[in-house]
C-alpha cells in the first residue's frame, strides 16, 4: 500500500507528532521547513487571531499520515512542499474541491485539474556545483549525464526527500520508466545521499561532494545570508526542455470543512504571504503583482520540458523505482 510505503521512507519527522483529537483546534500540517514557515504562521495568527497548531514533517510524510489516518484526520490543511504529495493525497480522495475564487488566483499550470490544490509558491530544480571542482567545460548538458562514470561519487541526491522524488516521478513520465530506472541505479554508484536540499548545498559548499541537486532557492537564500560574493558554489540550469530543470510548486490543499482552512489558504495566496516568500526564500510568486526576485530567470522562461504538475502524483510507482535502485 502506497501509505505504507511512504512511511517506510522515514518516520523520524513525525516525532511528536502523532494523530491526537483536535477538539476545535486548526491544524495544518507542513511538510516544508520550519525556520523557513513558522515566521510565516506566526504573522497569520497576528493578523487573523487564529491559532494554528502545526505538524512539521516532510511531506512525503505527512501525506502518508494523512492517508493512514483518513476520515478520521485532525489536519485542515496540508501545505506541501511539492505538487506530487498533493496529488497522491488527492488521488485518495482526502482533498475537497477549492472554490474558484481561490484557484483562479494562480494560473492553470499551477493547480491541480481538479481543482484539490494550487501553488503557493514556485520554485526550479537546478544542477549546484563547486566552482573549484567542476569546470564550465564540465558542466553536464543533461541530468542524465550525471549517470556517467566521470560523475562516480561526486553528486548529492536526497532520495527521501519530496523534491527529489517529485523530480524522479518527471523524468519517469518524460524519459520512460526504463530511462528513469537506469539513472537511479547509476545514481547508486555515483550519488552521495543525503536528507534533504539544504544539506547537500551544505556539503556543496563545504566540499564534502563537488556537485548536488537542488531547489534553486536554497542556493539564493545562502546567498542572501552569507554574501553572494562569499559563496563556493554555482548553480547552473542543463540544457533547454531537459527534465533536469522542473518547475513545480510548494502547495496546499484543504483536508477538512474547517472554514477556517480556506481562511488560511486565502492567507498563503495574499499578497503578503507571497512577498515573503520572495523575501525570505527567494520563490517565485504566483499571484500577480508581485516581482519575482530580483536576478532570477522568470519562473515561465525557464527551459524547463512541457509537463503537466497532475502527473506527480505517480508518487508510489516513483518510491518503488527508488527503493528497487537501492537508494532507499
Amino acid at each position: 500500500m502506497f501509505a505504507a510505503a511512504l512511511a517506510a521512507v522515514s518516520v523520524v519527522g513525525l516525532a511528536g507528532c502523532a494523530p491526537a483529537d483536535s477538539d476545535g483546534d486548526f491544524v495544518v500540517y507542513v511538510g516544508r521547513s520550519e525556520t523557513l514557515i513558522q515566521p510565516l504562521i506566526d504573522q497569520y495568527i497576528a493578523e487573523s487571531g487564529i491559532e494554528v497548531q502545526v505538524r512539521y514533517a516532510g511531506s512525503a510524510e505527512l501525506a502518508a499520515q494523512i492517508l493512514e489516518e483518513g476520515e478520521n484526520s485532525p489536519a485542515d490543511v496540508f501545505f506541501a512542499q511539492d505538487a506530487g504529495a498533493l496529488g497522491a493525497v488527492s488521488k485518495a480522495g482526502f482533498l475537497r474541491e477549492l472554490d474558484a475564487d481561490l484557484l483562479n488566483l494562480v494560473d492553470p499550470e499551477y493547480r491541480a485539474a481538479d481543482g484539490t490544490w494550487m501553488g503557493a509558491s514556485g520554485r526550479v530544480r537546478v544542477f549546484n556545483y563547486d566552482t573549484d571542482k567542476v569546470t564550465q567545460a564540465e558542466l553536464p548538458n543533461s541530468v542524465l549525464d550525471l549517470a556517467g562514470p566521470e560523475w562516480r561519487g561526486r553528486v548529492g541526491i536526497a532520495p527521501t526527500n519530496s523534491s527529489f522524488q517529485a523530480f524522479v516521478t518527471a523524468l519517469a513520465k518524460v524519459e520512460g520508466e526504463e530511462v528513469a530506472s537506469q539513472w537511479l541505479a547509476a545514481m547508486k554508484e555515483n550519488g552521495v545521499i543525503y536528507e534533504k536540499n539544504s544539506t547537500i548545498l551544505e556539503a556543496v559548499e563545504s566540499g564534502q561532494v563537488d556537485a548536488g541537486l537542488i531547489n534553486h532557492y536554497y542556493w539564493y537564500a545562502k546567498g542572501n545570508e552569507v554574501g553572494f560574493e562569499n559563496l563556493n558554489s554555482e548553480i547552473a540550469a542543463f540544457d533547454s526542455q531537459d527534465v533536469g530543470n522542473l518547475r513545480n510548486v510548494a502547495g496546499v490543499g484543504i483536508v477538512s470543512e474547517d472554514p477556517r482552512a480556506k481562511d488560511f489558504v486565502e492567507f498563503l495566496l495574499s499578497e503578503t504571504a507571497q512577498q515573503y516568500f520572495v523575501n525570505e526564500t527567494s520563490e517565485y510568486p504566483l499571484i500577480d503583482g508581485v516581482e519575482p526576485p530580483a536576478g532570477l530567470t522568470p519562473l515561465d522562461e525557464i527551459p524547463a520540458p512541457e509537463f503537466d504538475l497532475n502527473d506527480l502524483e505517480a508518487l508510489e510507482e516513483t518510491l518503488q523505482l527508488i527503493r528497487a535502485a537501492g537508494l532507499i
